[in-house]
């Protein structure tokens, strides 16, 4: 009995029906969560207000109520941080997560190669989640020690403002940022070196490019302090510079830049703190 021949192109079309389940789904988790961020569930003001009456660095507008920190409130703060950072996040990782569905594939394991795709999504994202937990414990404290403004959700201390952008600054020069970044910006040879089988496999590669990521950003997303967690321009701007130093050309001229205008930042703030 003579065997089937596949149809000519039917491997490039199922590739191409892969990659758009897993952009649709990418898509879809960064619209629900940029959306989930911008009307501030569960805060006591949405994102568009907060972001409508920021002020100056370390210069936050009074505001008569502070909502107490309990447990309940911890949670939402923290999911709040959670869903901004894969708001933020997700975009970036988007070029290593379409390269990896297209090697699961082409591999033994081309019928899941969706599925493994999405379970390398929530491994990246757990990362971040690590990352949120520790942004709330951190604004937990700036909060009560008042150096944070509680309902504006801003550092009330311009020298803290300006600190903070100097040690992203500095950050920008370290050899720990350009490893991390020179993981983030070649995919390739990331998941080569770092391929593992299996759905529990698919959720321990994303956490290990999630690392490499949170050893990238973390300086940078600590800035949201600075300007205002909720503040839109911040989160937008962050947003698009990561996405910016993970795909554009001469990394390490582009990478030198920021932290020279950081560096000069801080500066002008902590100069004129006073």
């Amino acid at each position: 009995m003579a065997r089937m021949q596949p149809i000519p192109g039917t491997a490039e079309r199922l590739a191409r029906n892969d990659q758009l389940v897993v952009l649709g789904a990418v898509a879809l988790v960064v619209l629900l969560s940029g959306l989930y961020t911008v009307f501030g569930i569960g805060m006591d003001m949405t994102a568009v207000e907060m972001t409508r009456m920021a002020r100056p660095i370390g210069e936050p507008m009074a505001m008569g109520s502070v909502t107490p920190w309990t447990a309940g409130y911890a949670m939402l703060v923290f999911v709040m941080w959670w869903m901004m950072m894969i708001a933020m996040m997700t975009p970036s990782a988007a070029p290593v997560l379409l390269l990896y569905t297209a090697i699961k594939r082409a591999s033994a394991q081309a019928g899941s190669a969706p599925l493994l795709s999405l379970l390398f999504l929530s491994g990246y994202l757990l990362v971040w989640a690590f990352f949120s937990a520790i942004a709330t414990a951190l604004q937990w404290w700036l909060e009560t020690t008042g150096l944070s403004d509680g309902p504006m959700m801003s550092l009330s201390s311009r020298t803290l403002g300006g600190a903070l952008l100097l040690a992203a600054g500095a950050y920008q020069f370290t050899p720990y940022k350009h490893a991390c970044l020179s993981h983030c910006r070649l995919p390739v040879q990331f998941l080569t070196a770092h391929n593992r089988t299996g759905l529990a496999g698919a959720v321990l590669m994303g956490a290990h490019h999630g690392i490499f990521c949170f050893g990238c950003c973390w300086a940078l997303m600590l800035l949201l302090f600075t300007g205002g967690i909720m503040n839109l321009y911040w989160i937008a701007g962050l947003a698009l510079f990561v996405l910016a130093e993970k795909t554009f050309p001469y990394p390490r001229v582009f990478t030198a830049g920021a932290g020279v205008l950081l560096l000069l930042a801080g500066s002008y703030v902590l100069v004129t703190a006073s």
